[in-house]
């Protein structure tokens, strides 16, 4: 789950985590991805979203946890499922999953006070169109192309700099109006994490900073309005939209990934 960009970094109060800590985030972003593998064989044409949002939120209990979304600040529902040219923070109710849809689905359960957020993309049914599995192999790319910047010494510029670059290269763009966020036991906080940018710029990053890459990536403008029950937004051009999200701690020589799917389910087709 997505917050909207802040309009200052304050490196002073990024929170740098310890072992304890990452050992915790590794229980909660391992429920996160069992929730994603758990549901995804009940991504098909006429699921209903809500009932798909209700086995969500019933693994994630099932299993000690707590789904953070429902009820921040308002949200409705355990889960966002933004379908084709909605962006993010789509709400799961009496919608069915046509054929042809792409969906992303995105959850963050807690599991004893910490967050594990994470998102990926799904193909419902066989016909999907030959733009919206490109769409959602590049999107992929530039989450893995992101991630592999993160080191100590880098900087957030430089992860938003090759998403972008990889993103427009394809001939798509880069949501500007939301971002990846700090995470840990707050579900949202410093750094804002942009998806565009330039090198060497932004907060640099230290051993032991926890925090979401998470890139939308239109096949259309980049530009996107929010409906009025306040959180789905949509492309402004209605062009399909894409994202895939990753919770990742900072080590010594890179990034640990707490929400790697347990089944190998990383992108889609998932060979279930």
């Amino acid at each position: 789950m997505q917050d909207h960009q802040s309009q200052q970094e304050d490196e002073d109060i990024i929170q740098i985590h310890g072992e304890e800590d990452f050992a915790a985030m590794r229980k909660a972003g391992r429920l996160a991805a069992e929730l994603l593998d758990y549901i995804t064989p009940f991504i098909v044409p006429g699921a209903r979203t809500g009932d798909l949002d209700d086995m969500c939120d019933a693994f994630t209990r099932e299993r000690g946890g707590v789904s953070a979304p429902l009820g921040y600040r308002g949200y409705p529902r355990a889960t966002c499922m933004s379908i084709n040219h909605v962006v993010c923070h789509g709400i799961p109710g009496d919608k069915k999953l046509e054929e042809g849809d792409i969906v992303n689905i995105d959850v963050t359960p807690t599991l004893d006070g910490w967050h594990g957020d994470t998102s990926r993309m799904f193909c419902v049914g066989e016909k999907i169109s030959l733009k919206a599995r490109r769409l959602v192999e590049v999107t992929y790319e530039c989450l893995m192309l992101g991630i592999a910047e993160v080191k100590p010494g880098a900087t957030l510029g430089d992860v938003g700099h090759v998403i972008q670059q990889h993103a427009e290269a394809a001939g798509f763009s880069v949501v500007r109006d939301f971002c990846g966020h700090g995470t840990g036991k707050i579900f949202h906080c410093q750094p804002s994490v942009l998806h565009y940018g330039k090198p060497g710029q932004g907060v640099v990053l230290q051993k032991g900073m926890i925090f979401t890459i998470e890139p939308m990536i239109n096949t259309g403008k980049y530009d996107v309005k929010v409906l009025s029950d306040g959180w789905t937004a949509v492309t402004k051009d209605k062009s399909l939209s894409a994202q895939f999200e990753h919770t990742l701690g900072v080590t010594d020589t890179g990034a640990e990934l707490f929400t790697l799917s347990p089944k190998g389910f990383h992108k889609p087709p998932y060979g279930i």
